[in-house]
């Protein structure tokens, strides 16, 4: 793209051997000052610091020439001179080219540097906020009005495709339009290129990716929709013929579903779809047939202007001439004014000339036009434009075109190299080759993350792919490819480090390519060695990107491809790993999941990979956690801590002290609890900085959650309230979906613990808002459920027991066992306040045997004061004060300070009901005394009232 920057004194432009110096005014070559006229350098500054743009002769005499009137014979011999002074024309040196009737053009490449570093001008990146874009063209010939209508199209309708033939420029414009929107979505404008997917089903995931979040359910459209929501968006869908179906239905839900994103398609067909407006892009008008007509007149037509300034780019130097009008005319007809087929031939005008491309191309497409009386169906004439092309190449450009069709999508050129060449002395001239397809506008370059990568255009290597299987040799260049791929992540330490250590979003442009290998070397009857170690490689990668589901699937086909000699290997140990953590996120908690880490954790042992032996025990621990065997995750835990003992792994150790720490938690044993938490963080902090992330989980936050819950418990109110509020400042600034959700989850339930309604009610909308987004099922009903215990809190109890039935039955599905007890007894709390005394006795008696039998008696002091009010609801006293009597033993043998108060303050007022006011006036100042701090905590205020009123 062209600096559109104004020209600076302190610029200096470098083309070719020369340096121009803009405000010395001063050219030099190879440092030799080279004597040119105030004109002449006027106008080789105004040419050179605009490149690759058209300055009009107008333009040109007004800057040269201000305030005095010229003729244009002035101009052409100024121009005379400055040509001669750089030598223009000799020894194929092109710099300034000559449109007929318009001006001049700036052909040769320029870099502009200041006063720092140089800066290629024609590559120069809009700015930040258009990174999600592909650079547009710095000129597009004949789009103008179309890219205006389409933009306010795309404003009015939402949904818009642009339709047409390959070559004819969709995806140029519907780019160009989006640059143009950008400030309007503010910056929420994202490219998806739909013509890497060799899977119609990854659609809905390719977007995902491209808008940054992951997908964690089997339906991706779900994720996509909830994800979107009410942002205003602009989601540009390209090349969505070869996956129309898919792209189509995905469309039309986008735009129903959610009512600010708006769509741009572009598709060799109408997607046919409901809210769809189709934008027919026909191709460039050409010049009419006419022997007479003239150059000014032919360039008056926008296909015929293309076709110049291609040809002026490729080194054709003369103006169009009236005796060639005609001639290019023709040829722009003969190619249906399709620009990319225009382009391909102008390309080759500076070797051949006007004349000698134009007998070329009639003379190769004279076969299939025979008996046609109208033009031919554009999809033939990319064809034969591209045989074509493809006959100019010499025999080793040839091979190379062929043998890249295998990649899809964007590719390196060490990539091209490998897989284009037969041996490493032959790799130099593999990328030779694609140096000169490039050159020849049968490969486009990009660049992504600051490096160049390569790209066949879609009729270019459908065309080439053809060619290649001819050749009989597309299995072999398919295999290549696959082992390349294979290699090159298994020989990157930043992929092949343990899982979710590094951000991997670099990686993404390679993914398409890492699909099509897959697909290749594990379908029947291809190569499944390779395929098994493709995936093995490629397992982090998928994972990385958080496609899950992917990630999954492939582990899944290569395990099931193992035969005997390859199972016990270290690849089937990644593979177990990998399989494990991606069917946790996309199908919950299930045996399969189970059967994976421990298979995993099996060859770890073997192998003595403790670094992965303890991931895979992270990943146990979590699985048995929330599935509520917190006496199995302890003993995870503790073997954990063992082994990175013994294995001096820091980030080991924390993990594990930390969920020692979480299951003494849960387990009720809140001493054991802090002291094993506030190790786990001042280990961390002895360790410094590293990475604590085991199974997306960042435990250092982790451990601070439940030590400002152990803390509260024990009574220590104000500590632990200082420890939530830093974690509710941080939740915003963690990366990962399930981070976030995890730490609002647990400090809104902090919140509700210490009577702070307005703050919990704030923490949980944001919950489930964030959880509907990344279709975290699990965080999403814990959110309702906490909702629900909030509505019931409030004295709103209908609500709250419809959201807590809800949001039981996800958790329930989705074996989600560690907070369930805890809902239970809130909606236990709910049908005793609206009087259904006889179903909150059942509700509360199931909810106190799952506690005692799974082990998660954190919450069973609260269950059993819940139980005495629905006895004392009943009339039954006596059963009631046992159920209490029994509830403070509990906490005061879990040194629950905050739960001993609560039920204290139930059994004093049925003392004073009873009668005993001293006796309960005694028993709560017993417990009341005990506290140091949050005097200002909703219960310690109700315990202080209750107090003076027992006086």
């Amino acid at each position: 793209m062209n600096d559109r920057r104004t020209l600076q004194p302190k610029d200096v432009l470098s083309f070719g051997p020369f340096s121009l110096f803009v405000a010395a005014r001063l050219l030099k070559k190879a440092d030799e000052p080279i004597p040119l006229g105030g004109r002449a350098l006027d106008i080789l500054i105004a040419l050179a610091g605009r490149p690759g743009e058209v300055v009009t002769h107008k333009e040109l005499i007004s800057t040269v020439w201000p305030d005095v009137t010229v003729e244009e014979a002035n101009l052409r011999f100024q121009m005379a001179a400055l040509r001669k002074a750089l030598g223009d024309g000799r020894d194929g040196a092109r710099y300034i080219s000559n449109i007929a009737g318009r001006g001049y053009c700036f052909v040769a490449p320029v870099t502009r540097s200041g006063a720092e570093q140089l800066v290629p001008v024609t590559a120069i990146a809009t700015s930040e906020r258009v990174q999600k874009l592909p650079p547009r063209l710095a000129r597009m010939v004949g789009r103008d009005d179309t890219i205006r209508s389409l933009a306010q199209q795309l404003q009015m309708w939402r949904f818009v495709s642009v339709v047409g033939p390959g070559g004819v420029g969709k995806t140029t414009v519907a780019i160009s339009v989006a640059h143009a929107l950008v400030d309007g979505f503010h910056n929420a404008v994202f490219f998806i290129d739909l013509a890497a997917l060799t899977d119609p089903q990854l659609v809905p995931t390719a977007i995902a990716s491209a808008l940054g979040f992951m997908v964690q359910t089997q339906d991706p459209l779900v994720s996509l929709l909830a994800f979107i929501g009410d942002r205003k968006i602009l989601l540009v869908l390209d090349s969505c013929e070869h996956v129309i179906g898919v792209a189509a239905a995905l469309a039309e839900r986008v735009v129903s579903k959610t009512p600010q994103a708006h769509v741009l398609a572009t598709s060799r067909e109408a997607l046919q779809v409901e809210g769809e407006h189709v934008h027919l892009l026909y191709s460039l008008d050409c010049p009419p047939e006419d022997a007479g007509l003239t150059a000014t007149e032919a360039l008056r037509y926008p296909a015929a202007q293309l076709f110049m300034e291609r040809a002026a780019a490729s080194g054709h130097g003369p103006a169009l001439t009236d005796i060639d009008a005609p001639i290019v005319a023709r040829s722009c007809r003969r190619l249906d004014g399709v620009a990319l087929a225009i382009e391909l031939a102008a390309s080759h005008v500076g070797s051949l000339g006007i004349r000698g491309t134009a007998e070329l191309l009639d003379n190769r497409f004279s076969l299939l036009w025979h008996g046609r009386r109208t033009a031919l169906p554009r999809h033939e004439t990319l064809n034969a434009m591209l045989d074509w092309s493809y006959n100019l190449l010499s025999e080793r450009e040839k091979v190379v075109l062929c043998r890249l069709s295998v990649f899809v999508g964007a590719f390196t050129l060490q990539a091209a190299g490998s897989v284009a060449s037969e041996t490493e002395v032959d790799e130099a001239d593999a990328t030779d080759a694609v140096a000169s397809l490039v050159a020849k506008s049968l490969i486009s370059t990009t660049v992504i993350n600051e490096s160049t990568y390569y790209r066949l255009l879609d009729t270019t290597r459908a065309y080439a792919a053809a060619k290649l299987g001819a050749r009989g040799e597309a299995a072999r260049i398919a295999r290549r490819h696959a082992i390349f791929y294979s290699r090159f992540l298994e020989h990157d330490e930043i992929i092949q480090s343990l899982f979710g250590e590094h951000d991997l979003s670099g990686y993404a442009p390679h993914i398409g390519n890492v699909r099509a290998a897959l697909g290749w070397a594990l379908s029947d009857h291809r190569d499944l060695a390779v395929g098994i170690e493709l995936a093995t490689w490629a397992a982090p990668l998928f994972f990385g990107l958080s496609l899950f589901e992917e990630c999954r699937g492939w582990c899944e086909r290569a395990l099931a491809a193992l035969d005997d000699a390859s199972r016990g290997t270290r690849q089937e140990m990644i593979l177990q790993q990998a399989l494990a953590m991606s069917s946790m996120y996309t199908r919950g908690h299930n045996d399969q999941v189970r059967a994976a880490i421990e298979r995993g954790l099996a060859l770890a042992e073997t192998f003595q990979d403790r670094a992965r032996q303890l991931h895979l025990l992270a990943g146990l621990n979590l699985f048995l956690v929330r599935l509520g065997d917190i006496r199995g995750a302890l003993a995870v835990a503790e073997q954990g801590g063992v082994i990175a003992q013994a294995a001096k792994h820091p980030a080991g150790t924390v993990w594990a002290e930390c969920w020692v720490g979480g299951a003494h938690h849960f387990l009720g044993n809140q001493p054991a609890a802090q002291l094993h938490l506030e190790r786990s963080m001042e280990l961390a902090v002895e360790v410094g900085t590293f990475n604590a992330n085991f199974f997306v989980f960042d435990y250092r936050s982790i451990a601070t959650v439940y030590l400002a819950r152990a803390l509260w418990l024990r009574g220590f109110s104000d500590q632990a309230l200082r420890i939530v509020r830093r974690t509710i400042g941080d939740a915003a600034n963690r990366g990962h979906p399930v981070s976030v959700c995890f730490s609002l989850g647990y400090d809104s339930a902090f919140l509700l613990w210490i009577g702070d309604m307005l703050g919990a009610s704030d923490l949980i909308e944001r919950l489930i808002v964030h959880a509907r987004r990344y279709s975290l099922a699990p965080y999403w009903a814990l959110g309702i459920a906490l909702k629900g215990e909030l509505a019931i809190a409030r004295d709103e109890p209908e609500a709250g027991l419809d959201l807590l039935r809800s949001a039981l039955e996800t958790l329930h599905a989705q074996r989600y066992n560690l907070q369930i007890t805890r809902f239970i007894g809130a909606l236990a709390e709910g049908q005793r306040k609206t009087g259904r005394f006889g179903e909150a006795l059942f509700t509360i008696n199931g909810a106190i045997a799952s506690a005692t039998n799974s082990g998660v008696e954190i919450n069973l002091s609260e269950l059993l004061r819940i139980k005495s009010q629905i006895l004392a609801a009943q009339h039954d006293r006596e059963s009631a004060m046992n159920c209490l009597t029994e509830a403070i033993a509990v906490a005061r043998a879990q040194s629950a300070l905050a739960w001993e108060l609560r039920s204290t303050m139930v059994w004093a007022r049925m003392l004073s009901e009873d009668g005993q006011r001293d006796q309960a006036r005694h028993a709560m100042a017993l417990v009341y005394d005990r506290f140091t701090e949050g005097f200002d905590t909703a219960d310690l205020k109700l315990a202080r009232t209750l107090l003076k009123d027992l006086r």
